[in-house]
């Protein structure tokens, strides 16, 4: 038996206020706090493979993911991609000055089925000006961001490849809270994210692989030797 619209309603409505009250800039708003951005936030879900921002996008927009993965990346004029990051549930992204968010030329790309918060300049200034204590989670969210980044461009300047690789294997391991196995990324992909050919990530696995630090599969890599890869990715 279907629910009546109105209880289907409610039930959507529940769903938005648990997926706002469980996003870290909100985690000191009230319930009623809360019901109040539900009418001023929009819900949005993609696709796997839907490109929602593109760099001839002109109106400011804020993303807030909840759930899923987004790739910000950037074409070359030789066309060779370069992803700039792969953002998890939780993280901010999009256009905004007030809040020293900019995508610079990126495209935003869902890599799994997306849910994502949208909210307008307009939103988000209102909402500043209302609620201190989320103007300072966004600042806080800021500050992550580029500490991450600063942390890359330190690899990129300093480290080898196998250095990067490996570490960004131990990374990623974590992030799909396995420590010991990688899936769902092509040596394609590994190679778009370090900013590297596809021929040279391959090289590289297979070194690790001879090394006995790895086994390698189809879109799956096994980390058989940690100590291992954390040594090299701190060389």
């Amino acid at each position: 038996e279907r629910p009546a619209p109105e209880q289907s309603g409610r039930m959507m409505q529940d769903t938005k206020l648990n997926y706002l009250s469980n996003i870290e800039i909100f985690q000191d708003l009230s319930q009623r706090e809360l019901q109040e951005m539900d009418r001023q936030i929009t819900m949005s879900t993609c696709e796997p493979g839907r490109i929602f921002y593109m760099p001839e996008e002109t109106g400011e927009v804020l993303f807030l993911l909840k759930k899923g993965r987004v790739q910000l990346y950037r074409i070359s004029p030789n066309g060779k991609k370069l992803v700039v990051a792969t953002l998890g549930p939780g993280t901010i992204f999009g256009e905004m000055s007030l809040v020293g968010q900019g995508m610079h030329n990126t495209f935003a790309e869902a890599v799994d089925d997306c849910l994502l918060c949208v909210m307008s300049r307009s939103d988000v200034e209102r909402l500043m000006r209302e609620k201190p204590k989320v103007a300072f989670r966004f600042v806080e969210a800021l500050g992550e961001r580029m500490t991450s980044l600063e942390t890359r461009l330190e690899e990129i300047a300093f480290k080898s490849i196998p250095a990067r690789l490996a570490s960004l294997l131990l990374r990623l391991a974590d992030e799909q809270g396995n420590d010991s196995t990688v899936t769902g990324y092509t040596h394609q992909d590994l190679g778009e994210i370090l900013g590297t050919y596809r021929e040279t990530i391959t090289q590289t696995l297979n070194d690790f692989k001879a090394e006995g630090l790895i086994a390698i599969s189809r879109k799956r890599v096994e980390i058989l030797d940690r100590g291992g890869l954390e040594k090299l990715a701190e060389s």
